[in-house]
């Protein structure tokens, strides 16, 4: 019996920066700050930016309280993102008459941010940029593609999402706002926001965060290894319980593994030194049932890998986990030979 070889590759750590950077900073005061001023209007951005970082000194400090309060006080408007989503479709080929649309439709956007606190991906992204340039911080919009599990993207896809990029000491990092602010949910037809922060969007390491947004523009990928837009669409489903652990699924890099009956697969993680490797399971998937999976798990310097052999040809949904939370999806096809 072989396994299956994988390569794991790792990017040189020097070229982007990521939240262990300031393991250091306390973010407390910075939070509690934005906690405090929960509510505060957005009528005049200046006096705003201003109240949550004058008594911070640091930028990364006052960026954390930006962010923080735009998670914490902004509605995801989804009736706003299908109402975009159907106009970039129906002008997929009409890139004027899009644009045309689009500076028609901007305006009213940012009128409801403003008033009513309600904004799809690109006012949360519009607006984190806007109050920390007015704290003196090189801040961008990022334009992209997000993949969730109910939202796959392939190359005939439109953009679908909108983050930012920081400038804190001399280095560039990656958060999504959107996403650490809460989930739609929708029921009976109807789309409701519920807020949940997830603070594993702030900083995010790079490896990470390109699982599931990749920009237009291929440099805000922040990765000095090559990592293609067919590499990001092909990837397996990640979730946000892998920001919420720091744990970056390395290999396979393919969604859609295939294999033979008695071969092993291997499947490979970064994961925080903390991390314990009995903490990490596979879950197997097949119809309405679930089943936990025998793997052997092993450690060394590139990461922790679970091995586990398949006796039984067919196709199966495997589930990483850690502790209870699904981590990522891949789909394993085994043949009989």
């Amino acid at each position: 019996m072989k396994p299956v070889l994988l390569l794991v590759l790792f990017a040189c750590l020097s070229c982007y920066g990521q939240r262990a950077d300031f393991s250091q900073i306390d973010f407390k005061k910075a939070d509690s700050i934005a906690l405090a001023l929960k509510g505060e209007s957005l009528q005049n951005l200046p006096v705003l930016t201003h109240k949550l970082t004058t008594h911070l000194t640091t930028d990364v400090e006052k960026f954390r309280a930006i962010y923080t309060w735009v998670s914490t006080n902004i509605e995801n408007d989804y009736t706003s993102y299908i109402k975009t989503s159907k106009k970039r479709k129906k002008f997929a080929k009409d890139r004027e008459a899009l644009l045309e649309w689009n500076r028609s439709f901007t305006p009213k956007v940012f009128q409801k941010l403003l008033k009513e606190k309600k904004t799809a991906c690109t006012g949360y992204a519009y607006l984190v940029q806007e109050l920390v340039l007015l704290a003196d911080i090189n801040c961008k919009i990022i334009d992209g593609y997000g993949r969730t599990a109910h939202t796959m993207v392939d190359e005939n896809s439109l953009p679908n999402h909108s983050w930012n990029a920081v400038e804190l000491n001399g280095k560039w990092y990656l958060s999504d706002a959107t996403w650490s602010a809460g989930r739609v949910e929708v029921e009976e037809g109807l789309p409701r926001f519920i807020p949940d922060y997830a603070d594993g969007y702030f900083l995010a390491n790079p490896i990470l965060f390109a699982k599931n947004h990749y920009p237009l523009d291929s440099k805000w990928v922040l990765m000095s290894e090559s990592y293609s837009f067919q590499d990001f669409t092909k990837g397996p489903v990640v979730y946000k319980e892998a920001f919420k652990h720091n744990i970056t699924p390395i290999a396979p890099r393919a969604m859609h593994i295939e294999t033979l009956r008695n071969e092993a697969v291997v499947f490979s993680l970064n994961v925080p030194p903390s991390f314990k490797n009995e903490n990490i399971s596979l879950l197997l998937t097949t119809g309405n049932s679930n089943k936990n999976m025998q793997s052997k798990v092993s450690s060394d310097q590139n990461g922790q890998h679970l091995e586990h052999i398949f006796t039984k040809a067919g196709t199966y949904d495997i589930h990483i986990k850690a502790n209870d939370d699904i981590l990522a999806t891949y789909v394993v096809k085994v043949k009989r030979k």
